[in-house]
């Protein structure tokens, strides 16, 4: 499942830095609550908080873990910035399965407001899996295409270096910020993937809107499965615990 959180604020437009604390925890407790209920093995999370002032100054994927009974995860962190007001948030998986490696890269150097991508291994039933979660530019295209080419190379350094031990190409899921439908950092990067092998963008088609969630009009929020995978479909999930709605996949991967 990919899932934007938005700093746990959930779907009101109110910022994080004026819910309160419990309100902020009520919220996670929720998250938690529906990841549980459907089932997840692995979940990519977007706009999560690990110590930030403005919103409760607590480690939010140490919460969804504990409340979610996933033990595996590991932040990456695209957003640092310390002194008397703490911000550090950025992307994060949360897995059944141990994580073998993980690379984050931020694609700025600001401190706030900054997008990246975070790259792990995780040791399934099935084999090593790659899965890269990313958090694309929400306004200028040009960025998105700059930010989808640099991750694009990356790939290709973890392909020439670690290919060799997964058991399928790179899964790659997150908050894209564009449509699928029109020639943006989503088509080309499933161009890319293509090169190596068959790939289905979830949801398929003129997907499912994602964004916003109480009255949705966009489609933002997708995962790329590799060929290996078979029985592959996806759902957006009526949720209002943030401004998007999580999407959820479904596959199956033999052993190898």
């Amino acid at each position: 499942m990919t899932f934007n959180i938005a700093h746990a604020r959930g779907a009101s437009l109110v910022h994080q830095s004026l819910r309160s604390h419990d309100r902020l925890r009520a919220n996670l407790r929720k998250i938690a609550q529906l990841i549980t209920q459907l089932e997840v093995d692995i979940v990519a999370l977007q706009e999560i908080d690990q110590d930030s002032r403005w919103s409760g100054s607590f480690d939010h994927l140490a919460f969804l873990r504990e409340h979610t009974g996933l033990t595996h995860s590991v932040f990456g962190l695209t957003n640092k910035r310390i002194g008397r007001i703490h911000l550090n948030y950025g992307n994060a998986i949360l897995s059944r399965y141990p994580i073998h490696h993980h690379e984050s890269v931020s694609f700025g150097r600001g401190t706030v407001g900054e997008k990246g991508f975070l790259f792990t291994e995780l040791d399934t039933p099935s084999g090593r899996i790659p899965i890269c979660n990313v958090h694309l530019h929400h306004r200028s295209r040009p960025a998105r295409l700059r930010q989808v080419i640099r991750l694009m190379h990356f790939l290709d350094e973890q392909r020439k270096h670690r290919k060799a031990r997964w058991r399928t190409g790179p899964f790659i899921c997150g908050d894209l910020n564009n449509t699928s439908v029109q020639p943006d950092a989503t088509a080309v990067l499933l161009g890319y993937l293509e090169q190596f092998e068959n790939y289905t963008l979830l949801p398929k088609g003129r997907a499912p809107h994602t964004f916003p969630s109480v009255w949705p009009r966009r489609a933002l929020d997708y995962i790329y499965v590799p060929g290996d995978c078979t029985g592959a479909s996806a759902m957006v999930v009526r949720s209002f615990l943030s401004d998007h709605r999580p999407v959820l996949a479904e596959f199956q991967l033999t052993p190898q």
